[in-house]
């Protein structure tokens, strides 16, 4: 999903992307683990200290996550509607996530999937922004029904111990929740600032990528 935006980064930075457990190439193992300590270990192997950490929707709950247990290792954090559980579902949260099971539980992948382009993206998404979505909502489906239950372990996210000069972001057109997490996140961490995007769904990386870059570049600058 970053596609977009690696060529542009990485003439100005070293580009790191990993798929999360459960995503693209990577399987869900049989044991618990903890998405945290798999970006670290990541790291870790690749020689990287300190780093400036972009994450969208359930990424950025890895990020926040991450800059919140070791804030000496994120000089700068950019969250693109980034989920939490500090912020309870609403409504049209929980009326997804019914409407989702009950295909599942069908056998209905290819429905589930298409719910999923529906709710995800905002009406700037163009035909490859929703190609795209429905390829990696379909691929993360049989990877994580593949696997079954399995369990993946949060760590706590205590907003001021976050350093980081931070970027939140949230679009006009996301579901309600995500909304409320970004002025949670936003009033929590000292040293963040809030753009609500008028054009955006869920995934604005993806619906306007020239602009999500150039708002990701200006928050690493």
């Amino acid at each position: 999903m970053w596609e977009p935006q690696r060529p542009p980064l990485a003439a100005e930075h070293t580009v790191v992307a990993c798929d999360l457990r459960g995503y693209g190439e990577t399987p869900l193992p049989p044991e618990p683990y903890a998405d945290v300590h798999d970006v670290l270990l990541l790291l870790d192997h690749l020689g990287i200290d300190e780093i400036a950490l972009v994450g969208s929707s359930y990424g950025g709950y890895v990020a926040t996550q991450i800059a919140a247990n070791v804030p000496d290792r994120v000089s700068r954090l950019v969250l693109l509607c980034a989920a939490s559980d500090a912020v309870a579902p609403t409504d049209d949260v929980r009326a997804f996530a019914e409407q989702e099971d009950a295909l599942l539980e069908a056998g209905d992948v290819e429905a589930a999937t298409e719910l999923n382009v529906r709710t995800w993206l905002g009406p700037e998404a163009d035909d490859a922004a929703v190609e795209l979505v429905r390829t990696m909502q379909r691929r993360a489906f049989e990877v994580q029904l593949a696997a079954g239950e399995v369990e993946s372990q949060a760590l706590p996210s205590d907003l001021t111990q976050i350093t980081a000069k931070t970027l939140v972001v949230s679009g006009a057109h996301d579901l309600e929740r995500f909304g409320l997490i970004a002025r949670h996140l936003a009033a929590g961490i000292a040293d963040a600032r809030h753009v609500e995007l008028a054009w955006a769904g869920h995934l604005p990386s993806l619906e306007r990528p020239d602009e999500a870059t150039e708002l990701i570049l200006g928050a690493l600058d």
